[in-house]
């Protein structure tokens, strides 16, 4: 009997066959169902079982001819050829600054059949229209938006994240090609039913950072494809492609009333962990979290956690540090990081410095970034929302006031500063609180990175 393969809804029903890997018997159709992720692996099985089968899944949008002039670096090429002799399925790891949307660009024009991609913000799904128009010589309004209010497909579109979780069982066969850019967040819970539904067979990830502190980077192969090549930002500065560049660390002391304070917060989190038999650590903490809902010593304990982290962080000699560091650098353009929003609006407020928060509008980011770029601002001050996801000018000094241990964070932090000219090189500082869990902090950050640094 000859098998027959229907799209619906993110799914795949599979008919004329009693089973099949991959799909589970809908009582209610009567048919055998399979997520449309499976919809390669559903062939090859049927192709290497010799069983006829009608593919009806796919309803490809109609696609143009594309064709750029973008010339790839010799990594370029290498991860563009690993990535086509995996089956065109599969993550390429960049470090920021290194050309990852070429990379795409090239993905879909060596393709050449209707392709979405899927953004984290609509600052990048302006940023990628924008690119792919350049490199394609066509219109931006030939190419499709959704998110934001926008809601037009085409055979080249962008889409959010949050668009696609809530589009993707409508329009997930008319695409055979999704890349995925800042990969990592797909494995979130949500995002992951984007690849899931998506019967795409052909799949390419773009990231600076594939791993999560959760480690559900690990079902990344299974929605997108393994990791098929990685270049790293030490190798990329001695090829020239990246600046070269400093780490350097300087640490502050706590003002008297700020050390006596941090103490007894801290003191009461240890104590309490103690009493509560959890070990200090990670797995203790994340225990804490959980018992903090329903016992009053463990959300005691948070509490004070949370006011000793908020001292470190934020210490008025931070400041006085950050002044001198302005004043060394006042010739060169300074991105300043921080934590948390409050210290975000102290800074600019003492320095007289624009801010990018999340809560800044559209209209001012952007005229704060292109004054940033233009040199009517030399220094800006941000919390998270530079990490990922906008396109920053140019900058030589950047400045971590306040972070976590986050591999990610540091390295997209770092990233910020890498982009090549003649005869730059890149400076990046840490002010960290002498005697307090922020050097720990400190030095997790950069040992799961892996970069070099100097003191």
């Amino acid at each position: 009997m000859k098998v027959s393969l229907h799209y619906d809804n993110g799914t795949i029903i599979i008919r004329g066959i009693a089973h099949i890997p991959y799909a589970k018997f809908d009582p209610r159709i009567k048919e055998f169902r399979a997520l449309a992720l499976h919809y390669s692996s559903i062939i090859d099985y049927l192709k290497a079982n010799n069983i006829e089968y009608d593919d009806h899944v796919l309803d490809l949008i109609p696609a143009r001819r594309l064709k750029s002039s973008l010339v790839l670096r010799d990594y370029q090429e290498e991860a563009l050829r690993k990535w086509i002799d995996a089956n065109m399925r599969g993550c390429i790891v960049l470090p920021t600054g290194s050309g990852k949307t070429i990379l795409g660009v090239k993905a879909i024009e060596h393709l050449n059949l209707a392709s979405i991609v899927v953004v984290p913000t609509l600052d990048l799904l302006d940023q990628w229209v924008k690119a792919l128009a350049r490199a394609f010589s066509i219109r931006e309004d030939d190419i499709g938006r959704i998110g934001g209010g926008q809601d037009n497909l085409s055979a080249l579109t962008v889409i959010t994240y949050d668009s696609a979780y809530m589009r993707a069982n409508a329009i997930g066969n008319r695409f055979a090609l999704i890349v995925f850019d800042e990969v990592h967040h797909l494995p979130a819970e949500g995002y992951r039913s984007i690849a899931e539904q998506f019967a795409s067979p052909y799949r390419l990830g773009l990231t600076a950072t594939i791993e999560r502190e959760d480690n559900l980077h690990t079902h990344l192969p299974l929605l997108v494809g393994g990791v098929v090549y990685t270049a790293r930002v030490k190798e990329l500065v001695e090829k020239e492609y990246l600046a070269p560049y400093t780490i350097e660390r300087r640490y502050i002391k706590l003002d008297e009333d700020e050390r006596i304070e941090y103490e007894k917060n801290y003191k009461i989190y240890v104590d309490s962990l103690r009493e509560l038999g959890l070990h200090y650590g990670i797995n203790g903490f994340k225990r804490l979290i959980m018992l903090s809902s329903r016992n009053k010593l463990a959300r005691e304990a948070l509490l004070a956690r949370n006011k000793a982290l908020s001292i470190a962080f934020n210490s008025r000699a931070k400041l006085d540090e950050l002044r001198e560091i302005l004043a060394e650098y006042r010739d060169s353009k300074i991105i300043i990081f921080t934590q948390y929003n409050d210290l975000v609006y102290a800074i600019a407020k003492e320095f007289l410095i624009p801010f990018i928060t999340h809560k800044t509008g559209l209209e001012e980011r952007r005229d704060v970034l292109q004054g940033f770029k233009d040199g009517r601002y030399k220094a800006i001050v941000t919390s998270k929302v530079l990490d990922e996801g906008i396109d920053v000018p140019d900058a030589d000094v950047g400045v971590i006031v306040s972070g976590t241990g986050s591999n990610r964070e540091f390295i997209q932090r770092l990233g910020r500063l890498l982009r090549s000219r003649e005869g730059k090189r890149a400076l990046l500082i840490e002010i960290v609180s002498r005697d307090t869990v922020e050097v720990n902090t400190s030095r997790k950050r950069r040992r799961r990175s892996r970069i070099d640094m100097v003191s």
